[in-house]
């Protein structure tokens, strides 16, 4: 099919949204959901109740009834305390800014992220200075929106600031201005609108992240990776959910050193589709595919967009005529809850089934239980989930189209290569969080100018004969962080965080340690993953 440049696709998104805004459809609700694996797992009680069939496997979540009534009591932890006085009001239990009418609500924060912390095995200080703000609401009953902002600067334990230097990007939030300084300097952004014209549908604009499965990590997509453009259509059938959506994702120039003519990066269109089926309230089969397509070659000549990225249709798009060099993936979900409040699940990521000549299979598998109230203790919620991929997984014939967004993974942060082992338990009793999670993960390291499928911003070789897990440098990882919290205010996840990490990358070249102390004042909600 024909390439159709991007400019006439804008346009016709305008006008499908502006008609959409004229459209008088029954009233509908969008109500926004931060994605936060600290706050999210509170909601495993209704989440994974045998009594509900909740679609559970695509966030962030745009609240319905249930998980609205869990969120309004989360949020009004500790209301009764006493405090009157406007002063106390908006530090323990308000916003800031909080505005409702009838037709209009509008709140806003500012979010403070200051830390203080030391690396005992590196005898170094870390710090974090962030100065950030969030603002949200709604329109009348069809509309809501959200967006938050940071500004940054911090040092980091050895392993976390050596990838940094590597990337030249801060893991998951924007570039390092520091240009390998020790003191990193860099932020972060996100904005999204939502509307839901009816119970049955939702159109989201904006520029965030999406994550696909009920665990802590996705294989299939994560929000590891930075925010990027995307334009999301979810409609709601039940039983089944369906899910389309358009991302424009950027590749760093250190990774892919080819300019194309808009910069100094190069950009890639995605397309995903999911569908989820909640065959009955315990068991749940989810189907995924993904495209990524490079905007432009190697000289710089843009294709356009390839209007078989439109295609509604799962798997279509991707197994259909294509006039560029593009890279497919497809995957699988599946979710059984064995006892209420407790569901076992799993994902399976398929990878080169398409136009590849290389002879190694990819492929990735993910198995985990998550739950609440272990021990039949009330906010006692746990997760325990193994994942593996093999070697060159995700990577294609040009790095462009990797499965990346500026040089970072789009699914799990150790890329391919790798099994992992996470086992993370929380408990909350009033405004006191308490959480332990501990890793162990075994994986391949290239040595120089070598290629063993873990790095997934590097080209697939064209003469792998094989693919192992592990093949490469053999190596270790052990890793183990505990935190204990204060809530001050639940609107923002306020908090004071003491917090304890250690990790060690062990193999035969060297043997990499950081045990690092830390307390702080914490706020917002939004995973940084550091467990890597």
């Amino acid at each position: 099919m024909q390439n159709v440049d991007f400019l006439p696709v804008k346009k016709l998104v305008l006008i499908v949204t502006v008609l959409l805004l004229t459209t008088v459809i029954t009233k509908g609700q969008s109500t926004y959901l931060p994605e936060s694996y600290q706050l999210e797992q509170k909601f495993d009680a209704s989440l994974y109740s045998v009594n509900t069939s909740l679609h559970t496997s695509l966030r962030p979540y745009l609240m319905d009834t249930s998980l609205t009534r869990r969120y309004n009591a989360l949020m009004s932890l500790g209301t009764d305390n006493g405090y009157k006085t406007w002063v106390f009001r908006k530090i323990f239990n308000e916003h800031l800014f909080d505005v409702k009418k009838d037709d209009f609500t509008f709140y806003g924060d500012f979010l403070p992220d200051l830390q203080l912390g030391r690396d005992l095995t590196g005898k170094t200080t870390t710090s974090l200075n962030t100065r950030g703000y969030q603002f949200g609401g709604t329109i009348g009953s069809k509309f809501s929106f959200y967006t938050s902002g940071y500004e940054d600067q911090g040092k980091f334990p050895s392993y976390y600031a050596n990838y940094i230097n590597k990337i030249g990007f801060v893991p998951g939030q924007g570039y390092d201005r520091s240009f390998g300084k020790p003191g990193k300097d860099w932020d972060y952004a996100t904005a999204i609108i939502s509307y839901t014209p009816n119970k049955y549908v939702n159109f989201t604009l904006g520029q965030d992240k999406t994550f696909i499965g009920d665990g802590y990590r996705s294989l299939l997509l994560s929000d590891n990776a930075a925010p990027y453009p995307l334009f999301r259509f979810t409609l709601n059938l039940g039983p089944v959910q369906y899910m389309m959506q358009w991302a424009y994702l950027e590749e760093l120039s250190k990774v892919s050193p080819t300019f194309d003519n808009f910069g100094s990066n190069r950009r890639a269109y995605a397309a995903f589709h999911y569908v989820d089926w909640n065959a009955t309230n315990r068991l749940s089969l989810g189907f995924f595919n993904a495209v990524i397509a490079q905007e432009a070659d190697n000289n710089g000549t843009r294709h356009g967009f390839d209007v078989n990225l439109i295609d509604p249709v799962v798997f279509a798009s991707s197994l259909g005529p294509s006039s560029q060099p593009d890279n497919v993936l497809a995957g699988f979900t599946g979710k059984y809850k064995i006892l209420d409040k407790t569901a076992l699940y799993a994902q399976l990521l398929l990878d080169r089934f398409k136009g590849s000549s290389s002879p190694v299979t990819t492929n990735g598998v993910q198995a985990g239980i998550r739950g609440a109230d272990l021990f039949n203790v009330t906010n006692f919620n746990y997760l325990f989930e193994f994942n593996t991929v093999k070697p060159y997984t995700y990577t294609s014939g040009q790095t462009i189209t990797n499965y990346i967004e500026y040089g970072q993974p789009l699914g799990d942060p150790l890329g391919a290569n790798f099994r992992e082992f996470i086992g993370i338990l929380n408990y909350s009793i009033g405004r006191f969080d308490f959480t332990g999670q501990a890793n162990y993960a075994k994986y391949g390291l290239d040595p120089t100018k070598m290629d063993y499928g873990k790095d997934v911003t590097k080209v697939l070789p064209t003469t792998v004969t094989s693919s192992t897990v592990g093949q490469g440098i053999a190596t270790n990882l052990y890793y183990a962080e505990g935190t204990i919290s204060f809530l001050v205010n639940p609107k923002y996840n306020l908090r004071f965080e003491v917090g304890g990490l250690f990790r060690d990358e062990k193999n035969s070249v060297a043997d990499s340690k950081t045990t690092l102390i830390t307390f702080g004042l914490r706020s917002s909600f939004r995973n940084l993953y550091h467990d890597f």
